[in-house]
């Protein structure tokens, strides 16, 4: 079943191009917001009009979103790199190049299709296509991530995740000398208005966002970087470096164009990740060093 959304126009508004509009109004791309106009799906006042439609105020904009035929997750032998594991919650230790859940374009090889295979004891607060998943790592971070086996487990975790209690530590090599040997980037983050298929430090429609860095070894042309996050907005790191003129090697979305050691991704491990055992409240941390990969090419570098 589809969905409608309603977007009034108001005088900052004026003008733009409503395909325009709407992508910045609603969560979609540019080229999605023009197929669903050009298919009708879009309406002003009522009527159907075209993308290069001028907007005014006191418009009345209806977008209609239409529905997904239901897609069934489905389990798959894939191999798991089980870190800790009782009957409440599992700590995994995620390659890179998976994706966590499935979604489009991705609907097998994740790491949920992994889970849903090895044990019929997930959490379902996050419904079908997220059992067990509390927090997420991009396809191309590799790293130690909390499986949820129960809802009282998963509400538990989620709980530490949002007051901050819960600790992740991330290993990054990041282009340039980082002058300070620590810091704090604290810059709200938000959908880019420029590109909705991106994040950025944004003033407006933004939330919080602080991460802790400590240089951990000086490179030529490079510096290699523990980060501590607080808060966990979506890319958060790899937003923030770029933000201080610092971005993650290899990282495709923030990023230099060029590649860099033949990289598919970012150099982004979530090394660290620490929590209260949702049972017993026993304090848990778990370490996993970098992968083979990465940490051939910190082992290549020239000392700065």
């Amino acid at each position: 079943m589809g969905k409608v959304q309603h977007y009034q126009v108001e005088e900052n508004d004026i003008g733009k191009r409503l395909d325009l509009f709407l992508t910045e109004a609603a969560d979609y791309s540019r080229s999605q917001i023009q197929k669903l106009i050009t298919d009708g799906l879009a309406t002003i006042n009522g009527n159907t009009v075209k993308a290069g439609y001028k907007v005014r105020v006191g418009d009345l904009v209806r977008l209609e979103i239409p529905g997904q035929e239901k897609v069934v997750v489905k389990p798959e032998k894939i191999p798991l790199e089980i870190y800790y594991e009782d009957s409440d919650l599992m700590v995994i230790n995620k390659p890179r190049g998976m994706v966590v859940h499935p979604g489009a374009g991705h609907y097998s090889g994740t790491l949920v299709n992994a889970l849903l295979y090895y044990t019929g004891d997930l959490s379902r607060v996050n419904g079908e296509m997220r059992p067990g998943i509390v927090h997420r790592l991009d396809k191309d971070t590799s790293g130690l991530l909390m499986v949820a086996k129960n809802d009282a487990a998963h509400v538990c975790l989620a709980k530490q995740l949002k007051d901050r209690s819960a600790s992740r530590i991330y290993l990054a090599l990041a282009h340039g000398e980082v002058k300070d040997a620590r810091g704090v980037i604290d810059a709200p983050i938000g959908r880019d208005p420029k590109n909705r298929q991106k994040m950025a430090v944004v003033y407006k429609g933004s939330r919080q966002a602080v991460t802790n860095y400590q240089v951990q070894g000086r490179y030529q042309g490079y510096t290699y970087l523990r980060l501590k996050l607080e808060t966990g907005r979506t890319h958060q790191i790899r937003v923030h470096l770029a933000f201080i003129g610092h971005p993650v090697v290899g990282d495709p979305k923030y990023g230099p164009a060029k590649p860099h050691f033949h990289l598919s991704g970012q150099f982004l491990h979530a090394t660290t990740i620490g929590f209260k055992h949702p049972r017993t409240a026993a304090h848990m941390e778990f370490t996993a060093p970098l992968p083979d990969e990465l940490a051939a090419i910190l082992a290549g570098l020239v000392t700065g």
